[in-house]
């Protein structure tokens, strides 16, 4: 076990900012999660009668005051999620200008603005006489991102990681890096995804998307609901936050990151790759198993997914991984794709300041061949079952097509 990190080398946690389809805000994140209030249903976005499935976790459109400052020819959705959560996030954090300051972004991103370059290919097929090259400007993954740095004057490294779902947690993952090599002060980090219709049938054809919202680690599981949305965190130093007269929500204690080299879109069936993420994560921190009090799991709701994951657990944190809670983001605001690591790591950073780990969905009894003890109904006060010790520590887990794994490991900041 490597030794602690301490002094200017803790990196806190000194700002959230979320976008979800519980609404816009990390409130409304936190409302919504601790209710255990299921975003995931019928939705507009674009035609799916012609579909297996019909639910999706879409974002409601925004307030009028939010709105304006969210206008912008060539801002994608995508974007739009991005720049909401980040202008939060910074408010936060109290960096009302990041002007003389060292700041890096690292964001995680699968589709993009796909949903406006749709739009484009479908005038282009209607013949339209005046297509819409805007709609393209944002196409690419690293467009969100893009837009955060021209929003916020970002002048040092801005970075897009794009590996499927781990994106986000990878993201995370270069960030803490980045503060704690000294390469920046301030890292701004986190992802963005939009709703699009090829990812709403390439996974209808994989018949990997459930009917019913989705129920992860639940007996009757089916598969998992498509979400969107975006989030951000702000990192820098303990010492920096702290002269700055900022409180930390959180310290982010530790990254891994694994490969399953197994199968394109099946999990290494024994959690073996995702159990060395998590086992690395582990070791960045200095902690062991004893110290993590709840893990947000990836939870997609598929079959395979879940099962494997939970081997994960058994071997990476050994006995404890019976008494350790679970839950998972995904069964109440589906899956983010690309920026699902980043939000779930909002989710773990908000449980751990409230003090009480949000309950997952609703979906039937647990399956019982998982010795898995997920959070049912309502929120759980970490003080009912921390262990004794110095530290309070969660973990998020992110399991991606092409065997991605990403493991963070969030310490809880002096409730004081």
């Amino acid at each position: 076990m490597t030794e602690r990190a301490e002094g200017p080398w803790r990196v806190a946690v000194s700002g959230v900012g979320a976008v979800s389809g519980l609404g816009w805000g990390s409130d409304a994140l936190w409302s919504g999660l601790s209710a255990g209030r299921a975003a995931i249903g019928n939705f507009i976005r674009f035609d799916h009668a012609h579909h297996r499935t019909h639910v999706a976790a879409e974002v409601p459109e925004p307030d009028g005051a939010l709105a304006k400052t969210l206008l912008g020819r060539r801002l994608s959705l995508a974007d739009k999620f991005a720049l909401a959560a980040a202008g939060e996030a910074l408010a936060q954090a109290d960096l009302p200008s990041l002007g003389g300051l060292s700041v890096g972004l690292y964001f995680g991103s699968s589709t993009g603005g796909m949903w406006e370059g749709e739009a484009f290919f479908a005038d282009l097929l209607a013949g339209e006489p005046r297509l819409r090259a805007s709609l393209l400007a944002s196409q690419q993954p690293n467009g969100p991102g893009d837009a955060v740095a021209r929003k916020f004057g970002i002048e040092g490294p801005v970075e897009t990681v794009s590996s499927a779902c781990a994106s986000g947690a990878l993201a995370l993952g270069a960030a803490l890096e980045a503060i704690r090599s000294g390469e920046v002060e301030i890292a701004i980090a986190g992802g963005a995804d939009s709703l699009c219709q090829i990812t709403y049938a390439g996974f209808n054809s994989l018949r990997s998307v459930d009917e019913q919202p989705c129920r992860p680690f639940r007996a009757g599981r089916e598969g998992l609901s498509i979400g969107e949305g975006g989030a951000v965190l702000i990192l820098e130093s303990e010492e920096r936050a702290l002269a700055r007269g900022v409180r930390p929500l959180a310290y982010l204690a530790g990254a891994g990151a694994s490969c399953d080299a197994h199968h394109m879109t099946a999990p290494e069936p024994q959690g073996s790759g995702a159990a060395a993420a998590i086992s690395a994560a582990l070791l960045d921190a200095g902690l062991g198993p004893e110290a993590i009090v709840f893990v947000n799991a990836h939870g997609t709701g598929t079959p395979l997914n879940d099962a494997a994951e939970w081997r994960a657990f058994e071997r990476a944190l050994g006995d404890r991984a019976r008494a350790i809670p679970v839950t998972s983001t995904k069964g109440l605001v589906g899956h983010l794709l690309g920026s699902s690591g980043a939000i779930e790591a909002v989710a773990t950073v908000l449980c751990l300041a409230h003090g009480e780990v949000h309950p997952s969905s609703a979906g039937g009894e647990v399956d019982p061949d998982l010795g898995i003890d997920l959070v049912l109904d309502s929120p759980r006060r970490l003080g009912a079952f921390a262990p004794r010790g110095p530290s309070m520590a969660a973990l998020s887990t992110s399991l991606a097509f092409g065997g991605a794994n990403a493991a963070l490991v969030f310490e809880r900041a002096d409730p004081r």
